[in-house]
């Protein structure tokens, strides 16, 4: 889980996307020596603003919403949809994390660097945030229930993999096997594999904050999961692309 020192994000705006559009300085190299094409920088410095202004815009909205009724609206029950989707999505973004900071170790393409770098700084951040919630909320960082089961409370059918010893599905999470494997490769390798990861990895975390907007409606956490939508759109984009380029 989450460490202490994270709740100091609590308060922090949420930078998600603000980066995803880092540039090739030069053409990507495959394993047999052949240049793959520059990306078209113009295109993802556009991706980026977007992004960055959605969820910037978003953040702020739900900060000034949160401070607005935190003295007429009662705190969430440890078992609500708020309280879950803070606890799950904590999960979730640590996993990101830990997958951008072990690609950043097994390649030197600099923008898979940098995008694993802007992950890492947004998740963490939102984690964070989300921390802070639980804690404002006055409620444990751990919940009395299986992970996840807030969503199917809420009618949502999710699919995943064992985010924890106790089995507990998570959307998007990767396995302890896959996180092994990426691990233990290098260069182009531990380039797609951290890609393909990563863009599952978003789509779940795009199907937990879909869940939360059926489910929820408390102004702070609409407006997180509307920009966790919004910035995640746009990396998958980015990733795909990416990819691409990687045969």
């Amino acid at each position: 889980m989450t460490p202490e020192a994270a709740g100091a994000g609590a308060a922090g705006t949420d930078a998600a996307g603000a980066g995803v559009a880092g540039t090739h300085a030069e053409a990507a190299v495959d394993a047999a020596g052949a240049p793959h094409p520059a990306p078209d920088r113009r295109g993802r410095a556009l991706v980026a603003v977007v992004a960055l202004v959605a969820v910037v815009a978003a953040t702020l909205v739900a900060f000034s919403l949160g401070r607005l009724t935190a003295t007429v609206d009662a705190p969430p029950s440890g078992t609500s949809a708020e309280a879950g989707f803070a606890r799950d999505m904590q999960v979730h973004h640590d996993q990101g994390v830990e997958m951008a900071f072990i690609v950043r170790d097994r390649t030197d393409d600099e923008a898979v660097r940098l995008l694993a770098y802007d992950i890492a700084r947004t998740q963490s951040q939102q984690s964070g945030q989300m921390y802070g919630w639980l804690a404002e909320w006055g409620l444990p960082q751990a919940g009395s229930e299986p992970p996840m089961t807030w969503m199917a409370e809420g009618g949502h059918e999710h699919g995943g993999t064992p985010a924890s010893p106790g089995g507990a599905l998570m959307p998007g999470m990767a396995t302890p096997a896959e996180l092994e494997e990426l691990r233990n490769a290098s260069g182009i390798d531990a380039e797609r594999l951290f890609l393909e990861l990563m863009i599952a990895h978003h789509r779940g975390a795009l199907e937990m904050a879909e869940a939360y907007l059926d489910i929820g409606d408390r102004p702070t956490v609409t407006a997180f999961a509307r920009a966790v939508v919004t910035s995640q759109l746009a990396e998958i984009a980015l990733m795909e692309d990416m990819l691409a380029e990687r045969g």
